[in-house]
């Protein structure tokens, strides 16, 4: 009936002829509505997916390089070491040009980064990103010449080169520009060459661990059961949250890799810690289905403040030897929006909340600030991870 408030879940909303763009909790964004699950259902996720082999680990690479072919939107003359650079590369070439009397701006300094996989051998490659260090407006165009990537012990493992993938634009002209996502830096896919290896091999003993992506008691203990019952026996136990042992059956002993191919594939249930990621530069809020709230009222109202600026002459009056000059007036609008207070109960649901964000459309902006708040309250019930 009109005046009489509707009720949906645990929620309350006002009545929909007052029905206001409320922002309440957690994610205004229809993706979520599609990945929201029930929080009584763990996912199913496959062993390879939640564990790995203990000591097989990712080398970071890093080295110092060059990109060419930029249409004036490299480095500048504030940036002395790009042009460095290209005077020692020229002068290999027994082309010999003083960095001082270099005035070009198709080039730009970035320094390249990559993982090497643990098993990663000769030939084989790998995707490297390229970042900016010097004053370049945009990479767009660029391609990155040889560069050796390096590891922390200083060898050299891989060589990368080719044509940057930038995922945006930029352009202009007459004083106006526009750019779409961030220029400065760029992907090479497989764009490095692996020289070495990492000289890690299979482990060849009657133990091998897993080693969790995530510490987990619940996980490691299904996981543990998980390999008793695929392979027959108790041969698996939990040694700490991140770490499940299991002693190599008879058939497997000297064949390490068909053990991991066989429990890779395995379905195992797992559980999902309550966490809310937040990204202020983009105003991403993506939240997990294992989230909840307790008891609490929200209002979230905007402060909206316009200045705008117009420009007038003003002229002399005839024969007064005055001066025509520009007078700006200027108007400031101050407006603060009205919100009603939305009422959460206990144990609300992420599936809940979505639906009523759908209805109320509130924006990722002002669900971060709500959700610190909540957070601060102590009525959600999740951990707030800031990117």
């Amino acid at each position: 009936m009109p005046g009489e408030t509707a009720s949906r879940g645990r929620f309350r909303l006002p009545p929909p002829a007052s029905r206001l763009p409320i922002c309440t909790v957690l994610l205004a964004c229809t993706l979520l509505c599609a990945l929201s699950t029930p929080a009584s259902a763990d996912p199913v996720l496959r062993v390879k997916d939640v564990a790995a082999l203990e000591g097989a680990a990712s080398i970071p690479l890093v080295g110092y390089g060059l990109v060419v072919g930029l249409a004036k939107t490299g480095d500048r003359r504030q940036t002395i070491f790009s042009t460095q650079t290209l005077s020692n590369m020229l002068e290999k070439f027994g082309i010999q040009v003083p960095a001082a009397q270099m005035n070009v701006e198709n080039i730009a300094a970035v320094l390249v980064i990559a993982d090497l996989p643990v098993y990663a051998r000769a030939g084989a490659r790998i995707d490297v990103t390229a970042s900016s260090v010097g004053d370049a407006r945009s990479l767009q165009g660029g391609t990155l010449l040889a560069t050796a990537l390096k590891g922390p012990n200083g060898q050299i493992y891989a060589l990368a080169q080719g044509p940057l993938s930038i995922g945006g634009f930029g352009g202009g002209g007459g004083g106006a520009s526009v750019t779409v996502n961030h220029l400065t830096v760029g992907r090479v896919p497989s764009g490095a060459l692996v020289q070495q290896g990492t000289g890690v091999t299979m482990p060849d003993s009657d133990r091998v661990s897993l080693a969790l992506r995530e510490p987990d008691f619940l996980s490691a203990s299904r996981l543990a059961q998980t390999v008793n019952t695929a392979l027959g026996s108790d041969v698996a136990r939990v040694i700490d949250p991140g770490t499940v042992s299991i002693e190599v059956p008879e058939t497997y002993r000297g064949s390490i890799p068909s053990l991991m191919a066989r429990l890779e594939l395995l379905p195992i249930e797992t559980d999902q810690v309550a966490r809310v990621v937040i990204n202020e530069r983009t105003g991403t809020v993506v939240v997990g289905g294992a989230v909840r709230l307790g008891s609490a009222a929200v209002a979230h109202g905007n402060l909206s403040v316009t200045i705008r600026t117009t420009f007038a002459a003003s002229q002399p009056a005839p024969f007064s030897q005055g001066q025509t000059t520009i007078v700006p007036n200027t108007d400031v609008n101050v407006r603060e929006e009205a919100r009603r207070l939305v009422t959460l109960e206990e144990g609300t649901t992420l599936d809940e909340v979505v639906r009523a964000l759908n209805l109320l459309g509130s924006t990722p902006r002002d669900i971060i600030a709500i959700m610190q708040a909540l957070k601060a309250s102590g009525a959600l019930r999740a951990d707030i991870v800031v990117l």
